[in-house]
């Protein structure tokens, strides 16, 4: 009898667009496949709904709070119902810029200089002051609990580093900030659980020259492809994205971004347990890239869930 699958998307975070066109193409992957397949819009409901399906396994399709952050992992758990990506502990830290900036740092693994501020300590005027007495421009000021690059601004002089903290305090209290890095911008997705296997090394190129929100969701505004690396640069990079995988606690998915210096250095920025699955998306792109169809991909991760319960 075929299984039951839930996909989960939508959801009440501000990435709520992007969740929806994650969530209906992995349904629309799923319908030549031997599975039922239900699409769920999260709400605060959720509970009640996944009880009404009853299904045998939830494709997370959510990203944001209360998506990718341990929430709706948790819920899962509670009901007893295998779901795709990784666990509630691991989601919470990646999610959380600062949690995973501290562990990196704890890990020894690579990543830009930074700072942690709380936006009740003062105005973004102080707290400006406060940066610029550690780090000079050009910075990356970051809420911390936000994805897709909202709540994430660049900042060339002292004038920007003001204007980014007060974008930012809109989103969250807790601020990172991070010293900017000049290099190519490289993903690694990578899958399975005890024994994790990275797919081909992505670079991203933005018309913009910065890879935000408009960039990773607009058709033509970015594009990517597999990576021309030194082999042992390659090498390196994907050994980086499992130590990062495996410190943080993943199991099933997740993707690992980095910047390439000028020097050859890599340097890990973060990790997204949830990464889109649109049709600009790059985790789908990394699996086409080594020979897995996107059904077959959705399928294995499936697998994985169920295999991992």
């Amino acid at each position: 009898m075929a299984k039951k699958v839930v996909v989960l998307y939508g959801g009440l975070s501000t990435e709520r667009e992007v969740s929806l066109r994650s969530g209906k193409a992995v349904y629309d992957a799923l319908q030549g496949k031997d599975f039922q397949t239900t699409l769920i819009d999260v709400d605060r409901d959720i509970m009640q709904k996944l009880k009404e399906v009853n299904p045998d396994v939830a494709f997370i399709a959510l990203h944001g709070r209360y998506g990718e952050d341990g929430c709706i992992q948790g819920v899962l758990e509670m009901l007893n119902i295998p779901y795709t990506g990784p666990g509630v502990m691991a989601s919470s830290i990646a999610m959380n810029k600062i949690m995973t900036k501290k562990l990196l740092a704890f890990e020894g693994i690579p990543t830009p200089g930074f700072i942690v501020l709380n936006g009740n300590e003062g105005t973004a005027a102080s707290l400006a002051e406060n940066i610029l007495s550690k780090l000079q421009p050009p910075l990356v000021i970051k809420a911390a609990n936000q994805g897709s690059s909202i709540g994430v601004y660049f900042a060339f002089n002292n004038t920007d580093v003001i204007s980014g903290l007060e974008e930012c305090l809109k989103y969250d209290q807790e601020i990172l900030v991070e010293q900017y890095v000049k290099g190519r911008e490289l993903t690694v997705s990578i899958i399975g659980s005890s024994n994790p296997v990275a797919l081909p090394t992505l670079e991203i190129l933005s018309s913009s020259g910065v890879y935000d929100y408009h960039a990773k969701y607009t058709a033509g505004a970015s594009s990517h492809f597999v990576a021309d690396l030194p082999e042992e640069t390659d090498a390196r990079i994907k050994e980086l994205a499992v130590k990062t995988y495996q410190a943080v606690g993943c199991t099933g998915l997740s993707r690992v971004d980095f910047l390439l210096d000028e020097t050859g250095q890599p340097f890990v920025l973060e990790v997204n347990t949830s990464p889109g699955m649109t049709a600009t998306s790059l985790f789908p792109d990394a699996a086409k890239a080594m020979g897995l169809s996107f059904p077959d991909l959705i399928e294995k991760l499936i697998s994985f869930a169920l295999e991992n319960h």
